[in-house]
């Protein structure tokens, strides 16, 4: 069995959206380090071990019977992780440090999602940035426009 990863830093919530866009961050946060090392392979194949494994917990959740989102959701959810899935291959094989930007967009992109608050999004103000800190309370969920019930987080371990 493999270690479990320590980190530098841990969650501050225990709200699910929280802890998924600090997951997402904190695979980034290692894939750039360890791109700032080209010369340390051990360090670059573990950043894109670690941010795999996020992706299949991601992929697993969509697959759940009572996974709560929408097929839409759970459709560019899957189809996301596979791009993930290939380019994480692709560096694993090549380890080419310059060509991390994908993966390290592609995880900002869906953190940066993650803390934004439905109630802020139904008015129109842009998602915040993901932060490490700690947050103050946070909104409780809103229904969508269309009566649809608020969506549910992922639920994740790493």
């Amino acid at each position: 069995m493999k270690p479990t990863p320590t980190y530098a830093n841990k969650p501050t919530s225990d709200n699910p959206r929280d802890v998924e866009a600090w997951a997402l961050a904190e695979a980034s946060r290692r894939l750039i380090d360890a791109g700032r090392s080209p010369v340390n392979e051990e360090a670059l194949c573990a950043a894109l071990q670690l941010n795999q494994r996020l992706w299949t917990i991601f992929q697993a959740a969509m697959t759940e019977d009572d996974c709560g989102h929408p097929a839409e959701v759970r459709t560019n959810i899957a189809a996301l992780s596979l791009l993930v899935d290939r380019e994480t291959m692709a560096r694993l094989i090549d380890l080419d440090v310059s060509k991390l930007d994908t993966l390290i967009s592609i995880n900002r992109s869906v953190a940066s999602g993650l803390t934004a608050r439905p109630d802020a999004l139904a008015q129109g103000q842009p998602a915040p940035a993901p932060q490490m800190a700690a947050r103050g309370p946070t909104a409780p969920p809103v229904s969508a426009p269309d009566g649809q019930p608020p969506r549910q987080s992922l639920r994740i371990s790493i």
